[in-house]
This record gives C-alpha cells, sequence and structure tokens, in this order.
C-alpha cells in the first residue's frame, strides 16, 4: 500500500483509513454528510495526492495530445485546462483526465489514481510523434481546497493575487512553496487544486497554512466519501463506476468533449459508427422513495429491466435518493418515470436534468 505525504495527518485526525487504488487514503474523518455540507457552505480539504501527473514534452506535444485524447487540445493556451478522455480504437474509455498547457512543447495530463500505471503504458504503446512521456505522479502532492469559502481562504497565504478563470491555472507560492495552482474541482463548488513537490514537512506546512487560514470558515477535512456525494450531486462520472473501458463517451454524456470533426484520433472511426447506434444512455435519477440506490442495481419500467445503477446516493443535500446509470435509449428522456429495483422491490423514479443540485 502507497501512503501520501499527509498520512501521518490523516492518522492524528482520526480519519477512516481505506485501501483505494492501491493507497491508504481517509474516506471519512467526521461524518461524510458534515465533510459534505462543510464543502457546500464553506470550505473544506481533500488529499487527492493519489492522483497521476504525467508530463508530456516535445515538438510534437500537441500532436501527441491531440492523438490520444478526444477533445480539441489545439484550442488550449498556456494556463488554459481541458476536460477530456482517452478511447481505445473500439471507442472504450481508457481514462478521463484533465489536460493542462504549460507551454507549446508541454503539457500535463491529469489521470485517475486506479489507472496512473495503465494509462501511462498505453500513451507509451501510441507515441509515434517522439515526445517523452514522463510519469511523475509520486513527486507531486495535491490538495483540493472547495467550497464558497476557498478564495479567500487561500488568499491570506498567497503571494500573488488569485485571479483565476473556472478551468484555468497558474504558478505561485502558497504558504512560501511554489506550486501550480488551479481552479478545477469535483464539487461543484468554487475551488482550487494545489499541485506541489517537496517532503512529508513541506506537504505538513502547505496543510497547516491552509487550516490556519480557513480557521475562521470553520475549515473542514474530506475523505473520499464526502468527495463521492459531492461529484454525484453534480452528475460528474467517476471511472470505474459510470465510465470504462465498456462505455463510450457518447452514450455517456461526454458528447461534449468528443471533437469528431478534429483530426484522426484513436477510437474516432468507432465513434463515428457508434454516434449512428446509440442505444444506451447514462441518465441521472431522483425517487421521493425512501430508500438507498446501489452501483450494480437494476432500474425497470414497465415490468422488465431497462438498464443498471452506476452510481447512487441519498443526496445531503436534497435529503432524496440519487443515482446514475445506463438505461435503453427509449427511456433516457428527461421526466421518464423508471424504477429502482432494490432487493427485489420496485422504488419509483425519474429521469431528470442534471445537475440535482442546482448551483
Amino acid at each position: 500500500m502507497k501512503r501520501t505525504k499527509f498520512y501521518n495527518i490523516h492518522k492524528k485526525l482520526n480519519a477512516k483509513i481505506v485501501e483505494f487504488a492501491g493507497f491508504e487514503m481517509p474516506i471519512q474523518y467526521s461524518s461524510i454528510i458534515q465533510e459534505h455540507k462543510a464543502v457546500r457552505h464553506s470550505v473544506g480539504v481533500f488529499d487527492v495526492s493519489h492522483m497521476g501527473e504525467i508530463f508530456i514534452r516535445g515538438k510534437q506535444a500537441l500532436d501527441f495530445v491531440q492523438y490520444i485524447t478526444v477533445n480539441d487540445a489545439s484550442k488550449l493556451f498556456p494556463g488554459r485546462v481541458q476536460y477530456s478522455a482517452m478511447c481505445y480504437d473500439d471507442g472504450g474509455i481508457v481514462d478521463d483526465l484533465l489536460v493542462y498547457k504549460i507551454s507549446d512543447d508541454e503539457f500535463l495530463l491529469v489521470v485517475n489514481a486506479s489507472n496512473i500505471q495503465k494509462d501511462f503504458e498505453w500513451m507509451n504503446k501510441n507515441n509515434k510523434f517522439g515526445v517523452e512521456i514522463i510519469n511523475r505522479s509520486d513527486d507531486f502532492s495535491l490538495l483540493a481546497v472547495q467550497g464558497p469559502d476557498s478564495l479567500k481562504t487561500l488568499q491570506k497565504i498567497a503571494d500573488i493575487e488569485i485571479d483565476l478563470e473556472y478551468y484555468h491555472f497558474t504558478k505561485m507560492k502558497i504558504a512560501g512553496v511554489e506550486m501550480i495552482v488551479s481552479r478545477t474541482g469535483y464539487t461543484g463548488e468554487l475551488g482550487y487544486e494545489l499541485y506541489f513537490e517537496g517532503d512529508e514537512a513541506i506537504a505538513e506546512k502547505v496543510w497547516n497554512a491552509v487550516f490556519e487560514a480557513g480557521k475562521e470558515f470553520n475549515i473542514q477535512p474530506v475523505g473520499l466519501g464526502a468527495r463521492d456525494t459531492l461529484r454525484l450531486e453534480m452528475g460528474y462520472c467517476l471511472y470505474g463506476n459510470d465510465i470504462d473501458q465498456t462505455t463510450n463517451p457518447l452514450e455517456a454524456g461526454l458528447g461534449w468533449i468528443t471533437k469528431l470533426n478534429k483530426s484522426d484520433f484513436v477510437g474516432k472511426n468507432a465513434l463515428l459508427k457508434a454516434k449512428e447506434n446509440i442505444t444506451r444512455k447514462l441518465v441521472a435519477m431522483i425517487s421521493e422513495e425512501k430508500t438507498f440506490p446501489r452501483h450494480g442495481y437494476d432500474i425497470s419500467a414497465n415490468g422488465k429491466k431497462i438498464g443498471h445503477i452506476t452510481s447512487g446516493t441519498v443526496s445531503p443535500v436534497l435529503d432524496k435518493p440519487i443515482a446514475l446509470g445506463y438505461v435503453e435509449k427509449d427511456f433516457s428522456a428527461v421526466d421518464t418515470e423508471v424504477n429502482f429495483v432494490v432487493r427485489g422491490k420496485d422504488f419509483p423514479a425519474k429521469v431528470v436534468k442534471l445537475p440535482f443540485v442546482k448551483k
């Protein structure tokens, strides 16, 4: 098991530690609901150092990124971030990721923790452009500071004014430590990601400075449990649950990042064919019933199975069961009535438009 450089802090805070993507990670510190609401109403901090950082360098860095991702990386400029995905030849998803353009000759790809090695090998297999592909995942610590008071918290300990638009990044010092600060997030709230190098002492210095700065806002440490409920309220996909090798981005509602009119990329031909024959769609569903929809449960309509739940919870904000799941295309329209099948019993639900929690 790997440990992040914040592991000793998590232990001191009596976090409940679980195995996740080969790491010992905090799933919660107090309660998932309390941590979830801290992010929605004030500010919370996630240790997400298990995420992967892979650098692409070389004269044809853009050509390579264009070839392995579905979005149009030519639209990026230095300081801009893009949400994208990588697909296999058959259109199945290798991973979803963030693409950071550092310069014309350098990109940073931030990938999911459970996919780091697989992604790295897949990138190397598709490197026909002579670029350097450098996996620096173990070198970086990563904190996500999320919530309405995140900017006020970080500005106190930043060396320059933090003036970042959504999906932009810059280099600056926080608590005297040089880092990449980006504004992306996985919660639907205002929030920032802090990427920095250094040993445990530097990691603890940054953590302590952030928590001291956020004390007046009742800043909270937040585990993977609330990270999951927060992203689900916004309808953000989780690799391994909602998307994987067996799903393509078009049926997963990621058509908006899939630029089929750009130059050749891995999976393009398969996706062009898939576009003509979409048989199922990933939809958002909500119920008024007292139940708990879970990954893998069936979805039914008119007495027959029409799909399955990929992610489900009871929304801490709405106090209602919410879920994402794949259903047959005929049942994918908003307001379609469906059922969650929980232990053999049908619980009425309906298809709704995302996000579940309007910001």
